[in-house]
């Protein structure tokens, strides 16, 4: 891992509050879009860690070279919030699958996780949701740059 990504600084920590932040708003938008009796268990807690990641390792380390390449590097975090939260939610459901033996092998099951990723991925095609993640990541990664070259 580069140094840049390792050191804390503060536009890492305020890109990852605030996709923390976003990573809990646009759960609670994405709850409605789910068919009533799914069952979220922690899928809130899931995605503030994912916003913490991502604002933290994706967004932080690149604010600070000007503001379109804030607006960039926002959206960068939006991207990676969005795919990893695909995936770590259409792993964990290919998980409960596999545990009540839905599968016949670790193939298929692997393979599934995809599949469900890109159920998952259409459920999300939602204008306001959509919208939130864009504004969101803007407003972030221009913050997160004004962080930049205030503390720097």
């Amino acid at each position: 891992m580069s140094e840049k990504v390792r050191m804390p600084t503060a536009p890492k920590l305020i890109a990852a509050l605030c996709f923390a932040g976003l990573g809990w708003v646009a759960s609670d938008m994405i709850r409605p879009l789910f068919p009533e009796e799914t069952n979220f268990g922690a899928f809130n807690y899931v995605n503030v860690v994912l916003g913490l990641l991502c604002g933290w390792i994706v967004t932080g380390p690149r604010v600070g070279s000007g503001w379109s390449d804030g607006i960039s590097a926002g959206l960068t975090g939006v991207g990676a919030l969005v795919f990893w939260g695909l995936f770590v939610q259409a792993f964990n459901e290919m998980l409960r699958l596999a545990l009540d033996r839905k599968y016949d092998g670790p193939v298929e099951a692997i393979l599934s996780v995809f599949q469900i990723g890109i159920e998952y991925g259409q459920m999300l095609i939602n204008g306001p949701l959509i919208g939130t993640l864009i504004v969101g990541g803007i407003v972030i990664g221009l913050v997160a740059e004004w962080a930049s070259h205030r503390w720097s």
